[in-house]
C-alpha cells in the first residue's frame, strides 16, 4: 500500500509529462464516457454474446453522443461480463473492471505512454479474454510498476522479447479486431499494477466485488497517465 500511494504522488507530479496513448486526443469533445453498469438500462436490450450485435450497440452509444471514442471502466460494476464464462467462478462472478477501456476502432496505433521495457506478452486465447497481450515494467525513483495493454491485434507481438527497451511514445500495437482480440468491440484495455502477482503475460482486469478492496491497492487509477477530464 505504501508503494502504492508514493507512485500515486510520483505520477501526479509528472501528470503533463506522459506521451498520448493514441493520436486521438482523450480530452478531446468528441470523447465521452460509456456506462456498462446496470444503470444503463439499454445494456438489458442487447445480445453480448454475439459480439457484431455488441459492436454496434457500442457505436450507437457513441453516435448518440456525437462523439467517435468512449473511454470509462476503472473499478464500474458491470453488467457486460455475462457474456462469457470466463469471467463466472464457483461462487461469485467477477463484475469490477480494474482498468479503463478506449473504445475506438481496429487497427488504430497504441503508443507506450512512458519509457519502460517488455515484462511478458502473450495471446490470452479465450472467448471474453483479453486476446493479446503486452504488459510493460517501469521504474520511477526506485518504484516498479507494470502498464498492460489488452485486446490488441495479433500483430503487435511479433518481434517482442522480455526486456526489449520502449521509449515513450514509442507505437507498441495496434487495436485489435474481433475475433482476434479476445472477440471484443474493439477497444483497448490499459490497467496499471504496482504488484503482477506473480503473473507473466496476463493479469486479470476484472474482480468478483468482494475482491475490490484488495485489488484497489494494487490497480491504481490509470487516468494518473492518460490525463483525461472525460474521466474525472
Amino acid at each position: 500500500m505504501e508503494n502504492a500511494s508514493k507512485l500515486i504522488s510520483l505520477l501526479s507530479a509528472r501528470a503533463s509529462s506522459f506521451a498520448s496513448i493514441l493520436d486521438h486526443d482523450l480530452n478531446a469533445p468528441d470523447v465521452v464516457r460509456l456506462d456498462f453498469t446496470a444503470e444503463n438500462k439499454a445494456l438489458l436490450q442487447t445480445d453480448f454474446k454475439d459480439t457484431a450485435s455488441f459492436e454496434q450497440f457500442v457505436l450507437e452509444m457513441l453516435r448518440q453522443q456525437n462523439a467517435t471514442v468512449g473511454v470509462g471502466g476503472y473499478f464500474e460494476n458491470r453488467v457486460i461480463y455475462r457474456r462469457s464464462e470466463h469471467f463466472e467462478g464457483t461462487a461469485e462472478s467477477r463484475s469490477v473492471h480494474l482498468g479503463v477501456d478506449i473504445w475506438a476502432p481496429a487497427h488504430l496505433p497504441i503508443y507506450a505512454p512512458l519509457a519502460g521495457t517488455v515484462h511478458s506478452f502473450q495471446d490470452n486465447d479465450n472467448f471474453g479474454d483479453y486476446g493479446p497481450t503486452i504488459i510493460l515494467a517501469h521504474e520511477l525513483e526506485g518504484i516498479t510498476f507494470y502498464t498492460l495493454y489488452g485486446h490488441l491485434s495479433r500483430t503487435s507481438l511479433e518481434g517482442l522479447y522480455a526486456g526489449k527497451p520502449i521509449a515513450a511514445g514509442n507505437q507498441i500495437a495496434t487495436m485489435g479486431p474481433y475475433p482476434e482480440n479476445g472477440d471484443w468491440p474493439p477497444h483497448l484495455h490499459f490497467q496499471v499494477m504496482t504488484n503482477l502477482l506473480g503473473k507473466s503475460g496476463d493479469f486479470p482486469g476484472v474482480c468478483a466485488p468482494s475482491e475490490e478492496g484488495y485489488y484497489r491497492q494494487i490497480c491504481i487509477d490509470p487516468n494518473l497517465i492518460l490525463g483525461s477530464r472525460h474521466l474525472h
